[in-house]
């Protein structure tokens, strides 16, 4: 696989068959093969995530084959009107999508889905917006009801070989920004971790890094 960053929580991944784009809000494309179908896997409505101008985009870009996989909260208004192909998605379901795809939805603590993609190169996970947001001002019920709906989730993880991950660290949460990665890193095995939805302060990286040195070499 050769996974591209894009910009805050889009990654562009190519495999041998096809290409997968994680949720695209803004940010510039490499160059693709027009002959390889894309799916455009959106994890909720938020426009930090779903910017529907990318069907657009991909069919001036002359590609053949779209597949637009858009969760159950997107409303009918901002379906794609480019010729892509609609696959509607439900939280904690399993599909069979294009391209020996087969995808699993998990139910974020935010809006919509976080993604399990399996291909023929290995496991793919984007969280999309499923972590603890406790935050620092949140009550402690709130934070241990966020808590335990995070960890729920990704218990489901468990067991499974995930090559790819695709993690938020959002510097916004304060002295809480690592709480949902960290228990991901301790509950699941992961080879490669990809950080996101930092709101342009890639500095939280070097920070987890620093306080977390033994996770380095996932990174």
């Amino acid at each position: 696989m050769k996974i591209t960053y894009i910009y805050h929580s889009c990654f562009l991944v190519e495999t041998s068959d096809c290409y997968y784009l994680f949720d695209y809000y803004r940010g510039n494309l490499p160059e693709l093969d027009t002959e390889k179908p894309i799916f455009t896997l959106v994890s909720h409505r938020h426009e930090d995530h779903y910017n529907p101008e990318i069907f657009t985009i991909l069919s001036n870009r002359g590609m053949k084959k779209v597949y637009a996989v858009l969760p159950n909260d997107i409303p009918e208004k901002r379906y794609p009107h480019t010729g892509a192909e609609l696959l509607k998605v439900y939280h904690s379901r399993v599909y069979a999508l294009p391209c020996g795809t087969h995808l699993e939805t998990l139910l974020s603590t935010d809006r919509g889905v976080a993604f399990l993609l399996e291909c023929r190169e290995g496991v793919i996970y984007h969280g999309g917006d499923l972590n603890d947001w406790g935050r620092e001002t949140d009550t402690e019920q709130e934070r241990k009801q966020m808590r335990g709906s995070y960890r729920a989730q990704i218990a489901k993880l468990k067991g499974r070989a995930i090559d790819a991950a695709f993690l938020p660290l959002d510097p916004r949460l304060g002295s809480s920004y690592a709480q949902g990665i960290l228990y991901f890193l301790q509950q699941v095995n992961v080879k490669k971790v990809y950080p996101m939805h930092y709101w342009d302060q890639p500095q939280v990286i070097n920070r987890f890094l620093a306080e977390y040195p033994q996770y380095r070499d996932l990174f």
